[in-house]
C-alpha cells in the first residue's frame, strides 16, 4: 500500500486516472479498486482527473460502471473528466456526448462547489473547475476529445480570466508516446477521425500540436497538461517553454488493454502527481491499486525540479 506523507499547507496532490475503457468492459474490479484506493486516502489528495475513454463501447453497461467507479469519490475528493473517442457516437463520426451526459449529468456537477462554468450550458463535454491548495488557487479546464477553434477560444477566455490560477489542463489526445505532442504523421489523431476529417469544416477539430499553438503556449499561468489515448507504451512526457517563459509540463499516461506489458488490460495503474510549492519540484509516481505495486521505470517515474509556481 501508498505510503501517505504528511500532507502540508505547501504540498499538492493530483491523482490521474487514465483510460478505464478496458476496466468497465471486462474488469470493473479495477476500476472500482482505484476510486476506493483514493477514497481512502482522500484526506491527502486535492484533486482527481479522469482522462477519457470511461467506455469502451459508448455502451449502458459500461456506462453503469464507470458512473459507479466515478460515483465512490462524490463528496470525498473532488474529480474531473473528460470524454474520450470510445465514449463517442459509433466510430467517432459525430460529438454523441448522449450517454455521456445522461450518466454524468450537469444538474448533479455545477451544484458542486469546486465546479465553475461550462462551454455549452447543461453539458459536460467542456467545462472547469476551481480549487485550493498547496497555498496556491488551482484553475482544471476540461477539453473535448479533438478540441474545435471554438472550444480553444473559449478556454482561453477562461484561462484569461483567472490570471492569478495555476492551470492543469486535462484532454484525451494530446502528447504522443515518442514525448512529443500529436501531429502530423501520428497514429490515432483526432482528426483522423470520423469528427475531424471535414476538410471545409468551420470549426475545425485539433491536435496537439495545434493546442499547443493555440491555446496552452500562449498562456503564462498553464502549468500542467494530462492525456491520455494514445497505445505503443502509453506513456509520454515533454516539459515545454510557452511564448511567456513559462514552463508547461506534458504527460501522457495510458495502461489500458493493448499497451504493451498491460498484462492483458488488468494491470489497474494511476498517477500520483506530488506537489511542493516550497521546495519547487512534481515527483511523479505511477501506482496500481488493484496490484499493490508501482511501475516503474524513467517513463513511470521521475521528478521535475525548479519548478516556477
Amino acid at each position: 500500500m501508498l505510503a501517505t506523507s504528511c500532507h502540508t499547507s505547501s504540498q499538492v496532490r493530483l491523482v490521474v486516472l487514465p483510460d478505464i475503457q478496458t476496466y468497465t468492459r471486462l474488469y470493473p474490479e479495477v476500476a472500482y479498486s482505484q476510486t476506493q484506493w483514493i477514497v481512502d486516502h482522500a484526506d491527502s489528495v486535492d484533486f482527481v482527473l479522469q482522462l477519457g475513454d470511461l467506455t469502451d463501447h459508448n455502451k449502458p453497461n459500461q456506462w453503469d460502471v464507470a458512473a459507479k467507479a466515478l460515483n465512490m469519490m462524490d463528496s470525498k475528493v473532488p474529480y474531473a473528466f473528460v470524454m474520450g473517442n470510445h465514449d463517442l457516437g459509433k466510430n467517432s463520426n459525430k460529438r454523441d456526448s448522449k450517454l455521456f451526459n445522461e450518466y454524468f449529468p450537469y444538474d448533479k456537477y455545477s451544484r458542486m462547489k469546486y465546479f465553475g462554468g461550462a462551454y455549452e450550458e447543461g453539458k459536460m463535454d467542456n467545462v472547469w473547475y476551481t480549487f485550493k491548495a498547496g497555498g496556491l488557487r488551482w484553475l482544471v479546464v476540461c477539453l473535448e476529445f479533438g478540441p474545435r477553434d471554438s472550444v480553444l477560444a473559449w478556454a482561453d477566455k477562461v484561462i484569461k480570466k483567472h490570471p492569478r490560477h495555476k492551470v492543469i489542463i486535462e484532454t484525451h489526445a494530446y502528447m504522443y508516446y515518442d514525448d512529443t505532442r500529436m501531429g502530423e504523421g501520428d497514429r490515432w489523431l483526432p482528426t483522423s477521425y470520423g469528427l475531424g476529417k471535414r476538410k471545409d469544416d468551420p470549426d475545425p477539430v485539433n491536435n496537439g500540436e495545434q493546442m499547443w499553438d493555440k491555446l496552452v503556449s500562449k498562456n503564462s499561468n498553464v502549468l500542467f497538461v494530462f492525456s491520455g489515448h494514445v497505445m505503443d507504451d502509453g506513456t509520454g512526457m515533454l516539459v515545454s517553454v510557452g511564448e511567456h517563459g513559462n514552463k508547461v509540463y506534458q504527460m501522457l499516461a495510458n495502461y489500458q488493454g493493448g499497451i504493451k506489458n498491460s498484462l492483458k488490460g488488468k494491470s489497474g495503474f494511476l498517477r500520483i502527481v506530488d506537489i511542493d510549492v516550497k521546495r519547487k519540484i512534481v515527483k511523479v509516481q505511477t501506482y496500481s491499486p488493484y496490484r499493490d505495486e508501482y511501475r516503474r521505470g524513467e517513463d513511470s517515474e521521475y521528478l521535475f525540479e525548479n519548478v516556477d509556481f
